[in-house]
């Protein structure tokens, strides 16, 4: 399976819009976004007419690249949202933020969803006790997540703790830093989700 690997501040700039994949240094004068606002490429300053199909595509692209999925996979969630009851937009994000590493990340166990989809695929967590390598994975109410002892002293690890601790928990997830474990204590909410993104465009762009 193909996956990006060159700079992902490109994202943001393409996306006019911090999409905070890199962590601590989306808050910094580092910021590529902060430095040069403009989209890449040597047509970045030119200004184009966004067409109503051209809004459609770069809010499905947002999302696709804040949660790092591809667009075969981004399509199945979309499908199986659109099969579910209640608004389909909301049941997009809400599958998506149910993922085990978007989990691990609301949790404080990584800095970034990429590091967190990282650490899960290196057989870092556990999910009621039994390790579990598939980022994709969709965590349930009362599931508990946790960091496998050996790894409970990873750098990343622990910087990522104590960053989330200073921007808080979802209130659907309950951080215990003692154990190094988190409960998921139910579904999460359209409301719960602060995310820039406008579902409905997404629904709009696979409905047309």
């Amino acid at each position: 399976m193909g996956r990006y690997s060159g700079s992902v501040c490109r994202f943001c700039r393409r996306e006019q819009k911090k999409l905070f994949l890199k962590g601590s240094r989306c808050y910094t004068d580092k910021c590529a976004f902060e430095r040069r606002g403009y989209p890449p490429g040597q047509h970045g300053w030119s200004r184009s007419k966004v067409t109503e199909y051209g809004l459609h595509l770069r809010e499905k692209q947002k999302a696709k690249r804040i949660y790092g999925c591809l667009e075969r996979q981004f399509r199945r969630y979309f499908k199986i949202a659109a099969q579910q009851k209640g608004a389909t937009g909301e049941n997009l994000l809400i599958l998506l933020e149910r993922r085990l590493d978007s989990t691990v990340y609301n949790l404080g166990f990584a800095r970034t969803r990429a590091e967190a989809r990282q650490l899960v695929r290196h057989n870092h967590f556990t999910v009621n006790g039994r390790r579990v390598n598939i980022p994709s994975f969709l965590v349930r109410p009362n599931d508990v997540v946790g960091i496998e002892e050996q790894s409970r002293k990873i750098t990343p690890i622990l910087e990522a703790i104590e960053m989330k601790a200073q921007r808080g928990i979802p209130s659907w997830l309950e951080q215990n830093r003692d154990t190094f474990q988190g409960l998921v204590k139910g579904t999460p909410r359209r409301e719960e989700i602060s995310l820039d993104i406008q579902d409905q465009l997404i629904v709009e762009f696979y409905s047309r």
